[in-house]
């Protein structure tokens, strides 16, 4: 049995290490050591003053030319589709949604959910993700499912479950096949499901509204989840103005902004996270809206371009002191979950677009991915920095072969290649070790309780049903020709 079921975390002190702590004074230590006993983070520092506290209990790691940092938040992640990678490529986010995704969730039996989310979960852990916000737990997922996979996978997790309200309009031609379940996606569900779930596994496991976008259903319907939502303090997560139609439905069917739309149902707030917000008002004071709610805004730039939805104005959001977090979205519309790409993307997309190369710089994104993610899931005074008394959500990163040269760590302070940079464009490929509450999950590289093999085998058996079942083929729309 893993470590983390057990509650037997060891204590260890890392040495020799570049600890980049993201806390407020933005300090990176050289030469740096960290303690982990009984699963946060008890002393941090320099290895000279660290190293004298060693005993026979304490195991010490060497971390010399490596990177530590804080476990990476994904704040907009779908368990579900890491099963449809790859099977609706080249189409907008209306069609995509309507014609592939929708119907291929629909159909989601038995372990199908707990299989996809073994596999999301997997890939995570490895790229260095250690906390990530499931962003609509659909039903025919299973709740029961993915709780499972979290308990069995030592991460933190916090997981919408969808709500939906009805909707009233047709002439949009967006056809759900999710609806055959609208029953299970009720206010009622999810607080039954927040009563049950909440706070459980030495509570890293949370529970969400994660709110169906609004197209034309009632507002009323819209204000008791947000009123629920902040009489119980429950997080709340919803897609919002994601595509270029979606300013026009706000404008169409509610006659305001989307965020104005999301005030009025009190569907902002502190642990209120909207995805994607590539089409806010700017004009109407959207921004300001969320900046004054302390509402937050999950960063998808991958999945954005990849489905032609846009670029969300993420350097205005930052200037106007938005909390902006990132996220991958699910595996069908960028293919990976692998946070350090999605920071990469990040950190030069809007530089490019503005022609300012230094509108957006590494460490900015960097935040993104750690204290504003923490944040945003109101976790901040427990993870999302290294800082003494903080859970032991840790990753340490090893920049390795060409594509790391010259890094360097005893060359920083001489001017040599700055570990921000090292780390914001690179990939998850160079993680070494993964902690989260002082539970190591990764070591070399490797998952150390999951089976990395058998998961990828159960998740190739389980596409082929879903397929089978949903009558939906691979949406490929390229000019390829197999013989």
């Amino acid at each position: 049995m893993a470590d983390f079921e057990m509650g037997k975390e060891r204590c260890r002190l890392f040495t020799h290490a570049t600890i980049v702590t993201v806390n407020q004074d933005q300090e990176i230590i050289l030469d740096g050591a960290l303690l982990v006993e009984h699963g946060r983070i008890s002393q941090i520092g320099k290895t000279k003053d660290l190293e004298t506290l060693v005993d026979s209990s304490i195991e010490i790691i060497d971390c010399t030319d490596k990177i530590i940092i804080p476990g990476l938040v994904n704040t907009h992640a779908h368990l579900a589709q890491s099963l449809l990678r790859g099977l609706a490529e080249n189409l907008n986010l209306h069609n995509w949604l309507c014609d592939a995704v929708w119907p291929l969730e629909a159909n989601y039996a038995e372990e199908d959910g707990y299989i996809a989310a073994m596999l999301t979960i997997a890939e995570m852990l490895k790229t260095g993700t250690t906390c990530f916000l499931e962003a609509m737990l659909t039903h025919r997922s299973g709740l029961s499912n993915v709780v499972r996979a979290v308990k069995e996978t030592g991460i933190r997790a916090c997981l919408g479950k969808l709500i939906k309200a009805p909707e009233t309009n047709s002439d949009l031609n967006m056809k759900d096949a999710r609806d055959r379940d609208v029953h299970a996606m009720s206010l009622e569900s999810a607080l039954a499901a927040h009563e049950t779930h909440h706070g459980s596994v030495n509570d890293r496991l949370h529970i969400w509204f994660a709110a169906g976008t609004p197209r034309g259903s009632a507002l009323e319907a819209h204000t008791a989840i947000g009123e629920a939502a902040t009489e119980r303090n429950i997080g709340l997560t919803m897609h919002c103005a994601e595509a270029p139609k979606d300013l026009t439905i706000y404008r169409q069917y509610y006659d305001c902004s989307p965020v104005q739309f999301c005030t009025k149902t009190s569907l902002t707030g502190p642990k209120a996270v909207f995805a994607h917000m590539v089409h806010p008002d700017v004009a109407a004071g959207d921004l300001n809206l969320l900046r004054d709610t302390k509402s937050t805004v999950s960063h998808n730039p991958t999945s954005n371009l990849k489905l032609g939805s846009g670029v969300s104005p993420i350097p205005d959001m930052v200037a106007a002191g938005v909390n902006v977090a990132l996220g991958t979205d699910g595996a069908p519309c960028n293919n990976t979950y692998d946070l350090f790409r999605e920071m990469h993307l990040a950190a030069v997309l809007h530089n490019g677009l503005r022609q300012d190369a230094g509108i957006l710089n590494a460490y900015h994104v960097l935040e993104f991915a750690t204290i504003n993610g923490a944040r945003a899931l109101g976790l901040e005074e427990q993870i999302g920095s290294l800082e003494v008394g903080k859970k032991a959500d840790i990753v340490v990163v090893a920049p390795r072969g060409l594509g790391a040269a010259p890094w360097d760590a005893s060359q920083v302070k001489n001017g040599g290649l700055d570990p921000i940079t090292v780390l914001v464009h690179s990939s998850g490929v160079d993680v070494d070790i993964v902690l989260v509450d002082g539970c190591m999950l990764v070591e070399d590289g490797k998952l150390l309780h999951l089976d990395e093999t058998a998961i990828i085998k159960k998740a190739k058996e389980s596409v082929t049903s879903i397929r089978k079942r949903s009558g939906v083929g691979a949406l490929q729309h390229m000019a390829t020709k197999y013989v």
